[in-house]
């Protein structure tokens, strides 16, 4: 007869691998509590082993931090797949609070404060304003449709479709539709 250690029967502890993916996407409480509809002192007392979450809450944290199951519950991850796909309905967004500017954001989560990128849909009169981010930092705003006003270092300029703007982003600046036709653009940022 053998007899089993009872250390093995333990589920895992999933919050140290939990809160260190978290932190490396920039992630805070209260955003992965949005995207894996997870309460946020769930998230808490998970991340400080205070709570075993169910399978359904590990599925849904994998899912809102995009890793396999198994580097949640501190496994190996698994080799990437040689082409990785995002279906149009799980590419992430965010609206102004007027409902006038609309992001997409394309690029991978691991990249964001470095190198982003997004589809940006701006109705007429609305206006995409930003505060400095680093010194050092650009955008580059392609208009795919449309026209927009690219207003950053005290200068302003109106682009049509087919046309980039690249500008410095270190102090306020702003991307605005004045004209009476939505507006789509792509919109690059790099962090310095």
């Amino acid at each position: 007869m053998s007899l089993t250690n009872p250390e093995s029967l333990e589920p895992p502890k999933v919050g140290a691998t939990l809160q260190a993916l978290r932190q490396a996407q920039g992630l805070s409480l209260d955003e992965l509590s949005r995207r894996a509809g997870v309460s946020k002192s769930m998230l808490s007392q998970i991340e400080r082993n205070q709570a075993n979450p169910t399978v359904a809450v590990v599925w849904r944290l994998a899912n809102a931090l995009r890793v396999e199951l198994t580097e949640l519950l501190g496994g190996e991850r698994s080799a990437p797949p040689a082409i990785e796909t995002v279906p149009a309905h799980a590419t992430p967004g965010m609206s102004s609070p007027d409902g006038l500017c609309q992001l997409r954001i394309l690029g991978p989560i691991d990249l964001a404060g470095q190198f982003e990128w997004y589809e940006l849909t701006v109705q007429p009169g609305g206006a995409l304003e930003s505060a400095a981010h680093q010194p050092g930092s650009r955008e580059h705003l392609s208009v795919l449709k449309g026209h927009l006003v690219v207003s950053a270092g005290g200068a302003s300029q109106t682009l049509g479709a087919g046309e980039t703007a690249r500008y410095a982003v270190d102090g306020p600046h702003a991307i605005r539709n004045s004209s009476k036709h939505p507006a789509v653009a792509l919109l690059v940022v790099l962090h310095a």
